[in-house]
């Protein structure tokens, strides 16, 4: 497949098969993926693989998370199981951790950097016909996600990628053409 092509076909995974992601593939790809343009090469990034039965971990971390967030004590549990359910049904998660450089300027260009890395390992992942979605929920700054993957003060979780081979694969969504994107100065 020609890059081009990987770009538009490439679609955010939210279901998955019931088949483990071998960890011999993912490991190639995240190399891969630090490649990705990096300003003054600070490569602020590190990756937390959450796979097998580690799994459950993090889906209880969810389940407290979600039962927290619910007002309705009668509606707790319930909450927190849906969170249990949704983390526990996906069968491999990375979460993408920065550095927050103490300097803002640097900050901004290294989240951009881990953005582009996170792109990077979503089109590689493709390719090896693993499908993914880059989630950013509120989760990911509570106190019991953050200490379930390790995460340290100073640092932000850029994104939750959860991996697997698709379920389902959605349909296209059309994009705004070009010419109402572009402007050109002569």
């Amino acid at each position: 497949m020609k890059l081009e092509d990987i770009i538009k076909a490439r679609r955010s995974i939210k279901r998955f098969k019931d088949i483990p992601v071998p960890l011999d593939i993912i490991r190639p790809l995240l190399e891969t993926s630090t490649w990705a343009p990096n300003h003054k090469m600070t490569q602020p990034w590190r990756f937390v693989v959450v796979h097998g039965d580690s799994r459950q971990k993090l889906a209880e971390a969810t389940r407290a998370f979600m039962a927290g967030k619910e007002k309705d004590p009668e509606k707790k549990k319930e909450a927190g199981q849906r969170g249990f359910n949704k983390l526990s049904g996906v069968p491999m998660f990375i979460a993408v951790i920065m550095e927050e450089n103490p300097n803002l300027m640097v900050r901004e260009e290294d989240y951009a950097a881990t953005s582009a890395l996170i792109q990077n390992f979503s089109l590689l992942a493709w390719e090896q016909g693993i499908g993914m979605i880059w989630e950013t929920y509120g989760m990911i700054h509570s106190t019991e996600f953050r200490e379930a993957l390790g995460v340290k003060p100073g640092e932000k979780i850029v994104g939750s990628l959860h991996i697997g081979y698709p379920d389902m694969i959605p349909t296209p969504r059309s994009r705004k053409p070009l010419d109402q994107l572009l402007t050109i100065m002569d």
